[in-house]
């Protein structure tokens, strides 16, 4: 019987070191998160109670980008960046760092974010059409382009009173990872601060 039961452990004990190892062998790559869009404000601006308010709706992002891939594009050719990811998905931190603009920029209008239940005459409706790392050739140095268009409606029938195209083009400084991330963070905060001044100017 003892004879038996050392076999058995034995086994047992061959079986789990063999599944440790395959473990092992299938561990996947590290991944390195961030974020980009900045922390919100200390301070935010002080708006003017008499202000116009416009509501923010969900802001669109084309699926490819909208997870949490940095997505790199060659020519046709496209390919998420390796060992890196957005801690969120890149819509919810856009989304975060457009009302952290808002908040630390507008004077002249309120903005209502989603999760808000005041009611307002208008609405701003982002939709991003590119968030991308482009590169001329494969092992380039990549330009971050983002693209977005930016409409202001009036409520209820969503008439729009504005409409714009912006787009901002960031050069990394060189084809690393943590550059690559810089550049989107600059191209971001460059695109919100152009829309948060076009929106107080066309929202009264």
């Amino acid at each position: 019987m003892i004879r038996t039961s050392l076999i058995r452990l034995t086994a047992v004990g061959v079986a789990v070191t063999a599944l440790a190892g395959c473990a092992l062998l299938s561990s996947p790559d590290p991944v390195q998160t961030y974020r980009f869009g900045g922390a919100a404000p200390a301070v935010s601006q002080s708006v003017s109670s008499s202000a116009p308010s416009i509501a923010l709706r969900r802001v669109e992002f084309p699926e490819a980008v909208e997870g949490d891939k940095l997505l790199g594009v060659t020519g046709t050719e496209t390919a998420y960046i390796k060992g890196a990811r957005w801690v969120s998905p890149a819509a919810d931190l856009y989304m975060e760092s457009l009302e952290n603009a808002f908040a630390g920029q507008a004077t002249g209008v309120r903005l209502i974010g989603p999760r808000e239940s005041v009611r307002s005459g208008r609405s701003l409706d982002i939709d991003v059409r590119a968030f991308e790392a482009r590169y001329d050739a494969p092992g380039a140095v990549p330009t971050v382009v983002v693209t977005a268009r930016a409409r202001v409606r009036n409520l209820p029938d969503r008439t729009v009173s504005a409409e714009r195209m912006f787009s901002v083009e960031q050069p990394a400084t060189e084809n690393r990872v943590s550059a690559i991330v810089a550049a989107f963070d600059t191209a971001t905060r460059d695109l919100n601060t152009q829309i948060v001044a076009w929106t107080e100017a066309n929202a009264r």
